[in-house]
This record gives structure tokens, sequence and C-alpha cells, in this order.
């Protein structure tokens, strides 16, 4: 029955707008019984790897790193995740770089390797509670001579666990198979098996982290059934998309195993919100999923990097301290803070609100332990306010229910994760109303709480910027140094520390194979000088690298940079490439052959679009080449070449600065010139979209007058049209006038073939309203700004 309000109780609903004013678009009556069915909740989480997602947040000094941290993992405050999946390092690329392994070589062995143990570890320190879970993505070579279903994997995962207990005091609730790339039955067997009688029978393996492919087997083979715990699927709900529907199979769900959106997300920290806010809730409604896991944890890359701004928080800049905590952690925190591992979901107090997916969804779990539970409700599709009136039976609490609310449309911090109201139910019964639009939890619980540490401001790497890699452990990554392929990491160099790269041959690969390389430093960084010194320990090449911008969508190999490479025989080439990995030698020649065992010096130096390469101190060669004008700096490697780098310098030298550079914020939407999805495919109309600083933002003004985005697409006229409406798209740069635009000082972007302007269609404000060109005409739509 619908209940009876204090006044008191009526005037802070009404402030909160959870009283609707008019009619409702829809009625939702449920009864929320204790003792009725459900699944077992397993946690909301996300995961550390996949790529180098996490790196640069072990290098961000104190109070920050500290903030971050407590904004992912500690309860009542943030994101409060309830699982961390964290990915078993390989020495290869696996998607934003490449994560150490613990055992680069069968013989060697180092529990203190990258960062993912003290990852685990800080997160456990403020959640005691929180669910473990590791899962290889690629692996060394050495392992099964390059197969990866092999015992050697087996034993690999084994002496992970072992670096987890004797070296860190860590244990891990799960562990997979090979992310992404299918299940082997028998590997399964014996790894369950293994896991047994080595002490780890209550690690529960998960299969296969790609499809719900093996619960078909499952189902038919109590062999392999015995070997697996959880099937875990990635992307149930769509690969990038809106997460409104999230099925699992007819046999996952009959399996008697945990069914689990093992890898799910891929979105921006903010923009990704409504989405997440979904497909947390559908997974169960839709598959009987009792997992959620986000990729990544946070997005602590630099830019230039593939998916920059993905995860519930961005922490790009160590240097500067700078991070920004994303929408995505208060819908997170929307099921995190007011529920618990081993909650039991009230199947028929959760469903679809008005029984139409299109109004938004609700579930409702309890703590087995106590008469608490907690509704978690989203209406992201829906157009008017409606009501859901619920009774509360079946030993559950009557007592008071504490509202939460989250406006993902809103860019204001105040209206995520605010407690809005508390009801005080009536005869067991209450009322709210929810607007469209948001993130609801209703709940008995409390200890819920919004963190209030603020990021200090943004800033650039000031050069001159140096590291002789003294000071380090031995093990460890030096400071901003991020891995892209293989395992560049402080070693023993003759009586003091270098860096070394430690990956002896190809790694089985998750990502395309590239040669060994690693960046460091600031986008901005233009004209400077940047040397090295190396040391070959075996024939093959060394290298350093300048200017380092865009990587290549997927696969390591396609960089925008200048490479100066050195082999032991005395070859060296001054290089150029680009996304598409299309290297380009700009010079060559032979000097003295270095040989293997000595140290020499690698310099290359930019100043405007003069390249100077160095070896030792004498000029090999000096030329001009305007193709890339700022970015980081590396060095690099031939595959299976350990050699070793010390003393490394970048320098400003003087120059002219470097062309325009950023993104074009349109005046009437404050939303960024947007290639949509990040595509590089030639003809896409581009749009404007909510500024999220990604490389499809970015837009480089060249001297020819074009504007460049990634690498070598252009801002384009599609078929060199001049008539107004005409579609502006991304194709090749070619120079063509159809590619010239003058930029002018009252933000009009004007094109040089028609002369009419860049201008959002229709004066359109949303995202995904598209480009065109139009008679100029002075309006905000016309305008741009750069930021």
């Amino acid at each position: 029955m619908k209940l009876r309000l204090a006044l008191s109780t009526v005037l802070c609903l009404l402030a909160a707008q959870l009283v609707a004013v008019g009619p409702a678009a829809a009625a939702t009556t449920v009864t929320i019984n204790g003792t009725a069915a459900g699944r077992t909740f397993d946690g909301v989480g996300a995961i550390s790897g996949g790529g180098g997602n996490s790196r640069l947040l072990y290098d961000y000094p104190e109070p920050q790193r500290t903030q971050i941290l407590d904004y992912l993992f500690k309860p009542g405050y943030g994101a409060a995740m309830q699982m961390l999946k964290v990915e078993v390092g390989g020495d290869t690329n696996s998607t934003s770089g490449a994560e150490p392994s613990h055992q680069h070589t069968a013989a060697d062995l180092n529990c203190n390797r990258g960062y993912e143990w003290w990852l685990a570890e800080q997160a456990r320190a403020r959640n005691p509670q929180i669910k473990l879970y590791a899962l290889a993505w690629g692996a060394p070579g050495w392992i099964g001579n390059g197969n990866f279903w092999s015992t050697d994997m087996v034993n690999y995962y084994l002496s992970f666990l072992d670096c987890a207990k004797n070296s860190h005091g860590l244990t891990f609730d799960y562990i997979g198979g090979w992310n992404e790339r299918g299940y082997n039955k028998a590997w399964y067997e014996q790894l369950k098996s293994a896991l047994g009688s080595h002490g780890y029978g209550n690690v529960q393996v998960v299969a296969d982290d790609t499809s719900f492919n093996p619960a078909n087997d499952v189902v038919s083979d109590p062999a392999f059934a015995a070997a697996v715990d959880v099937l875990g699927s990635h992307y149930v709900c769509g690969y990038r998309g809106s997460q409104s529907n999230c099925p699992s199979s007819t046999n996952a769900i009959n399996s008697g195993k945990k069914v689990w959106a093992s890898e799910n997300g891929s979105d921006d920290y903010n923009l990704g919100a409504v989405a997440l806010a979904r497909g947390i809730n559908r997974g169960y409604l839709d598959g009987k999923m009792t997992a959620y896991i986000n990729w990544p944890v946070i997005a602590a890359i630099t830019p230039n990097i593939p998916f920059p701004t993905m995860g519930v928080a961005l922490a790009a800049q160590p240097w500067s301290g700078s991070y920004s905590v994303g929408k995505n952690a208060w819908v997170m925190a929307h099921t995190t803070q007011f529920t618990a591992p081993g909650w039991r979901y009230l199947d028929p107090a959760s469903g679809y609100l008005g029984g139409n997916r299109a109004n938004g969804s609700y579930v409702t779990m309890r703590d087995p332990n106590s008469g608490n539970y907690s509704v978690v409700i989203e209406t992201m599709d829906a157009t008017a306010a409606q009501t859901l009136t619920a009774t509360v039976t079946g030993g559950l609490s009557t007592g008071a229910v504490h509202v939460w609310s989250t406006l993902l449309s809103s860019s204001s911090p105040a209206d995520y994760f605010a407690h809005t109201a508390d009801v005080t139910p009536s005869g067991g019964s209450y009322t709210v109303t929810l607007q469209p639009g948001r993130v609801y939890t209703l709940s008995t619980t409390t200890g819920q709480g919004k963190g209030t540490a603020a990021s200090p401001a943004a800033g650039s790497l000031a050069l001159p910027y140096s590291d002789n890699f003294n000071g380090y452990a031995i093990g460890r990554e030096a400071r901003y140094l991020a891995d892209m392929q293989g395992a560049f990491e402080i070693a023993q160099c003759g009586g003091t520390t270098c860096v070394r790269q430690m990956s002896p041959r190809a790694p089985i690969t998750w990502d395309d194979l590239s040669d060994p390389y690693a960046l460091l430093g600031d986008l901005g960084w233009s004209n400077y000088k940047v040397s090295t010194d190396v040391l070959l320990e075996q024939a093959g090449y060394a290298e350093v690298i300048g200017r380092a911008g865009t990587q290549h969508a997927f696969g390591p190999a396609g960089l925008n940079a200048y490479y100066l490479r050195l082999s032991n025989t005395g070859a060296w080439s001054l290089l150029r490439n680009d996304v598409n990995n299309a290297m380009t030698v700009l010079r060559s020649g032979t000097a003295a052959a270095p040989g293997t065992g000595t140290w020499h010096n690698l310099a290359l130096t930019f100043s405007g679009t003069t390249l100077t390469a160095q070896l030792d101190g004498a000029t090999l060669a000096t030329l001009t080449d305007s193709t890339w004008s700022t970015g980081q700096v590396g060095i690099g490697t031939s595959q299976g070449e350990t050699a070793q780098f010390d003393n490394l310098s970048v320098t400003a030298v003087a120059g002219p600065p470097p062309p325009v550079s950023g993104a074009l914020v349109s005046a009437q939407s404050g939303r960024c010139l947007d290639v949509p999805n990040a595509t590089q495919t030639n003809g896409t109309q581009v749009e404007i979209w909510d500024c999220n600083g990604g490389g499809n933002q970015q837009w480089t003004q060249l001297s020819n007058g074009g504007l460049r985005v990634y690498t070598n697409k252009c801002l384009d006229v599609l078929n060199n049209a001049t008539a107004a409406g005409s579609p502006v798209a991304i194709w090749d740069c070619n120079g063509g006038a159809n590619q010239q635009w003058r930029v002018n000082t009252d933000g009009t972007i004007v094109g040089v073939q028609s002369g009419l302007c860049l201008d959002v269609t229709g004066q359109g404000t949303a995202n995904g309203a598209l480009v065109e060109i139009w008679t100029c005409n002075g309006g905000a739509n016309q305008r741009w700004s750069r930021s």
C-alpha cells in the first residue's frame, strides 16, 4: 500500500526532486522479501592490466598517490572496488603497454618486479575484503617454447602465486587462463590439479575470459566441469556500446557455476558512466552475471598511448601530481558502497521499471548476516519521472531508507553520489519518485561517503630532465619510463646500476609483436636534445627515440616518432615511423663498429625541422624533416637484444615554437571536434563530443594549412565539394585545397577551396552533432577555440 509520509520527510523529498510534480511516466510496485531466491553477488571491480594502464600511478608523489588509491579502493570514499583483477606480466604489449614478468627466463625469478603486487597490497590494505584475481595476456617466450597451453605456464602461475604469498603476504581468490585467446580443456584440468597439490586449492579458476563457450563443455564434460569454478566472458553487453542488453548463455546460467562479466567497459572515465550504470544492473537481469569487472582501473598512461582516458580516474601526470576522478567512479560506488561480495540478489525485487527496459532497471540485494538491503536503480533511458513503491518483508529492516543519487548529465560534482533524502517506511512500505538520467541507491546501510581530496593543477614536465638510474632497487622500473614492448628495468651493470632490456627472446604475444621499446616524458616537448649511453650485450641494435607521439590504436609497432639506431657492426640509421608502422629511412651509414660490451653515446637533437644524429659526440647526419614536431623520448632494442642504457639526458635547445596543436572547442556547445570512436578510416565524418583529451581530438595546424589528427589524417571536405552543407571528414593528408584551412582570430575556420566555414550542423550542441562547411555567418556554431 502507498505510504503516508511525515511532513518533514515530504519536504526533504521535494528538495531532492524525488517527488514528482506531475503524473509519472510509469509506476513500479515491488515486494522486497528477504527470503526470496537469488544468486550470490561476487562484486564490482576493475582491471589493472591489459597493458600498463596503471604504470604512472606508482610514480605519483604523495599525498596525491594516496588520495588516488583511496578514491579507487577505500570503503566509504570513492569507487570502493570489491574486486581487483591484475595482469600476470609477460614482457609483451597487451594494449596500453607491456608489463614485466616475474620470470624472464626459466632460471630467473624476481618477486618484486612491476607494480601489480604493490597495487594489490594497496588495495587490500584499504579493503581487507577485496577479492584479487590474476590473469595473463601473454608470456615470456621460454614458456612451453612458445606454447602458452603448457606445463610451463601452469608452473608460471604457481610461481606468481608463490611470489604473492611469500613476498607480499597476498592471497589470490581467482586465476584465469589466457586473456581472450580461447581455452584448452586439458590445460585447465592440469591447472586445477596443480593448484590443489601446491596449497592453492582455495583459488578458484575462471574460464575462459573470452566467451561463454566453455559452458558448453562444462555441462557435458565432468572432468572439465570439476576444473572450472567461474564462467567469465568479455563485453557481454557489446564492445564499447550502450550496455543496454547483457545476455550470457543458457548453458552458463544452468551450469551451476558462477557467471561473470569478467571484462567490460573500455570507455572514457566520464563518458562511459551511462553505459556502466546500465551494464552493472543488466548483466544480472539479462544473464545472471554476479560480477562486473571494468577495464581498466585507471588511465595512468600518457595521452598518446591507446585508450588514454579509460577507467574510473585519470592520472597521467606524476610530475605535477594532477589527477581527476570520473563519473564512472560514482556510478560504481552506487553498488560497491552499499553491498559486499556474499550478499544475495533478490530476484523478485529486481527487474525493469514498469516492465519496460526503456524506463531503466533495478536490482535488489540483501546482507545474509543482517536485515540490511540495498536497491540500485538506473533511469538512463527514461524520459519522464516515475515512481517506485516498495513493500519490505521477510525479515528485512523496515527502518530508514537512505537515498543516494547521481545525475550523470550534470557537470557539477555536487550532483554526483549525493545523499539526497532519508525515507521512513510506514507499515513496511515507501514510495520514491525517480527522475530521468540518474543512478539511485536506496539502502538501509550506513557508512557511505565521498572523498574530498582535490588535485593540484596540471603542468608540463620541465626540462632539463635526466636520470643516471642510480638509487633504484634491482628489478624496478625507472621513474616515468613505461614499457611498450619487452622489459626495461634496473639491473646491475658493472659497478653501477643501469636500465637493461631483460627479455632475451620474442614473447608469446597478445597484441602485435614489435621490437622492445619504452617511452618517457612530456608530449609537449619540442626543441630538445636526447642522449643516452648504450651497451650492446650481443649482436643486434639499440636505439634512442625522439618526438614520440601517437601510438597505433592496437599494437605497439606503429608510433609517430624518430629513431637513431646503432648495430654492433657500426651500421646506423635515422628513421621516421608513423602509426601505420611505415618505417622510413631518412639517413643511414656505417661508423666504427661498437661491437659488444662497450659503452657508446647516442644522441638526437631537434630544433624546429632540423634533426641532428650523433654517435659519441660526432655528427652522423643533419637533415630537415617537418613530419613530427613534438613528443616524448624513448629507448629501444632489436628483438632479444639485452642491451644496457645509462645516463639518460633531455635538454632544451633553441628552436622555433612548434605548430599549434590541441583540441578545437566549439564556442556554442563547449564540445570538441572529434573523430567518432577514434576511427582512422578515410571518409569518417567528424562530429562534436565531450572533450576528453583523446588523440582523436588533437588537431595540429600544418604549415600548408592542413589540420592533422593522428599522424597522417587531415580534415577534408569530401570529394572537393564547395557547396554549403558538404560533409567534413578525415582523409589521408595530401595537401589538396580541400584540406587547407585558414584559422582566423575571430575563431572561425575557413576552407581555402570553398571559402565556407567549419560549421556544426543545425547549430547542434549534443554529442554526435556532425560537422560540415556552411556559409560564414558569425554564429557560435562556427567559432572554435584551442584548449
